[in-house]
């Protein structure tokens, strides 16, 4: 009888890998977790040394939110005027209106009237120009403070572990599958990969939509909530509150788009198919603003962008799941 841990020809294709008993398993765990942790550790230390740059990265989307204007401004809010001639600023002045002469002034909190010389019946007259102000005048919003003296250390520890995950990430990843892979069939590996690189990219595309769309949005909208809905004015962020309440946000958005993922390999694997999933449409709306509760932040706005986006990925996988079918069927004829 052929020993256990040789393969004969053609078994990869049936079996995977050679059959290791479970101490052997659990040792190639065990250098999994340490290779796992030693690539983590790396990637924190060289964030802690480069944390003002993993820090100006997470302000980004604050500093997007105080360019963001609205169309309408609170009553205790002034506009501000600034006159220039040239580059030259005369004067920033309160506007007790929204008209200065026939120039309407709109609804934009920071506004720019720019002095030009007209001639006019061979004089030369100055005369005042709206014109856009640029965005690093206009910035105006909560700033991030802090106000605990242990709120450093421990904000610069905490920013560091999840640069330093993110950037082990790869690493992990790769380990993980070294761990894997060995088990898996030739067909199983195929899936796998694929389902590896379509859940990569997935990933990357929720963290990107929560950091460049949906938290300028967000944070300008708690901004305003406070000040027009309740009448109080927002002068400081606590930059612990900022700095988890972005990285809770960003991951869970990430996760939730791993959705297509998750129902597609039900699909192939025979437990879900494209009538199920048609039927389990009105149920996904409940089930995906359950999982923008318990992904994200507890805020609203979030929430409910995130509830949004993953019903929208779910009808994509539905969509998926059809053409599937229907090549299944086309096969199955040309094959008869």
């Amino acid at each position: 009888m052929a020993d256990r841990d040789e393969l004969q020809p053609g078994d990869e294709e049936d079996g995977g890998g050679a059959v290791k008993s479970f101490l052997d398993h659990l040792e190639d765990l065990r250098w999994t977790l340490i290779k796992s942790g030693a690539a983590i550790f790396v990637g924190m230390f060289v964030c802690l040394f480069g944390v003002k740059t993993v820090v100006a990265i997470l302000k980004w989307p604050l500093q997007r939110a105080q360019y963001r204007h609205v169309a309408f401004i609170p009553e205790d809010t002034n506009q501000f005027v600034k006159i220039k001639l040239g580059d030259a600023t005369l004067a920033t002045l309160t506007a007790i209106s929204n008209r200065v002469g026939a120039i309407e002034l709109g609804t934009n909190l920071h506004l720019t009237l720019q002095l030009v010389p007209v001639l006019v019946n061979g004089t030369n007259v100055l005369t005042a120009q709206l014109v856009p102000t640029p965005e690093s005048e206009t910035a105006a919003g909560p700033e991030l403070v802090f106000m605990d003296p242990s709120d450093p250390f421990l904000s610069w520890m905490h920013v560091a572990f999840f640069g330093g995950l993110i950037l082990a990430s790869p690493w992990v990843l790769y380990f993980v599958g070294q761990f894997v892979m060995p088990a898996l069939k030739i067909k199983e590996k195929k899936y796998f990969l694929r389902a590896f690189w379509f859940g990569t990219i997935l990933f990357l595309m929720g963290v990107s939509f929560a950091y460049f769309v949906v938290m300028p949005a967000a944070l300008k909208f708690a901004e305003l909530f406070a000040v027009a809905g309740m009448g109080v004015r927002i002068q400081n962020w606590l930059a612990p509150t900022y700095f988890s309440f972005l990285i809770k946000f960003m991951l869970g958005m990430g996760l939730g788009f791993e959705l297509p993922v998750v129902l597609l390999a039900l699909v192939k694997i025979g437990i879900l198919d494209y009538s199920k999933l048609s039927k389990m449409r009105r149920y996904m709306i409940i089930i995906n603003l359950v999982l923008g509760a318990l992904l994200t932040t507890p805020e609203v706005f979030t929430q409910i962008c995130m509830a949004i986006a993953l019903q929208f990925l779910f009808e994509i996988s539905v969509w998926i799941a059809w053409y599937w079918e229907r090549e299944a069927r086309k096969k199955a004829v040309i094959d008869v």
